[in-house]
């Protein structure tokens, strides 16, 4: 999650660093989730994540059904409580924003995974960039685990309003955010989570009358990123006629109308004009960060 609507903070976290979608999440390397620069503590709660009783795998442990959603509340993974809480719209959203973390592809399917996941981003959010809470309304594992992830954010889905989340810049007020682990620029997304992906916007349409043709957006549909990763945005018509079938038996072919035109990928070295996200002092403006060796530039992602 890039931007940051309720938590009034600058564009810099309290570390002083600048804020970039890739630097916010941070790494999740191998089966354990572990961030790029991470301090000794945050590598030992990395470590500790997996369960000896739980061997991992994309093995479906909870599957997600729009008719029976299967949420796993921020108790279910120990979340901290936030600094402030959420703000509640009285209103529904109208869009919901697909994106991905783009970090590593685990084929850790594991609650213990999903949790830790969980659990990193918020600390991560909180600690090392001074936020109110984590940034998404919804966090999904490859696994197709399911969670919440802002405060209130089950609670106002269920009520039908919005919890503002901060996962798209400017437009945090009416939009949802649904966090898909992975990075999807060259890889194809796992059932599971494709499955659950697919569920979760049913039951979000539901909830908030939406139409999937209108609702079903990327988060480079808004701004000027490579998220949910090219093979993820391409797919997203299909979760659209998906989502739209779920619903009410269209047909699988139907036509949708033209998407907005996506922005380009950022370039490898912005120009200003590229950080210029306005003077809105909730919403910390990206800057580039040092590359690290053997991983993707974080200038190649928001």
């Amino acid at each position: 999650m890039i931007e940051q609507s309720p938590d009034g903070m600058t564009d810099r976290g309290r570390d002083g660093s600048r804020v970039t979608r890739r630097s916010l999440i941070g790494g999740v390397v191998g089966a354990g989730v572990l961030a790029l620069g991470s301090t000794a503590d945050d590598m030992a709660m990395a470590l500790s994540l997996d369960d000896p009783d739980d061997q991992g795998g994309l093995d479906d442990p909870g599957r997600f059904m729009a008719d029976a959603p299967n949420v796993r509340p921020r108790a279910d993974w120990s979340a901290r409580p936030p600094r402030r809480p959420a703000t509640i719209l009285n209103r529904a959203p109208d869009r919901i924003i697909v994106h991905h973390t783009d970090t590593a592809n685990s084929d850790d399917g594991s609650l213990a995974h999903a949790y830790g996941l969980s659990r990193f981003i918020q600390n991560f959010h909180m600690d090392k960039r001074g936020w109110d809470d984590a940034g998404q309304q919804l966090t999904i594992s490859r696994g197709g685990i399911v969670m919440e992830g802002r405060n209130q954010s089950l609670k106002s889905i269920q009520a039908g309003v919005l919890a503002v989340g901060a996962q798209v810049l400017h437009h945090n007020e009416h939009t949802i955010g649904i966090e898909n682990e992975g990075s999807y620029m060259t890889k194809e997304v796992p059932d599971q989570l494709w499955a659950s992906l697919v569920e979760v916007c049913v039951w979000l349409c539901r909830r908030y009358d939406l139409t999937p043709s209108d609702a079903i957006v990327g988060h480079r549909d808004y701004n000027k990123t490579a998220c949910p990763g090219d093979v993820l945005y391409a797919r997203l018509p299909e979760l659209r006629r998906s989502v739209a079938a779920r619903l009410d038996g269209a047909p699988k072919a139907a036509q949708e109308p033209p998407r907005p035109k996506p922005r380009p990928k950022p370039r490898p070295d912005p120009t200003p004009d590229d950080q210029d996200f306005g003077q809105l002092p909730d919403e910390p403006r990206p800057d580039p960060m040092p590359d690290i060796p053997g991983l993707p530039s974080f200038d190649d992602f928001d």
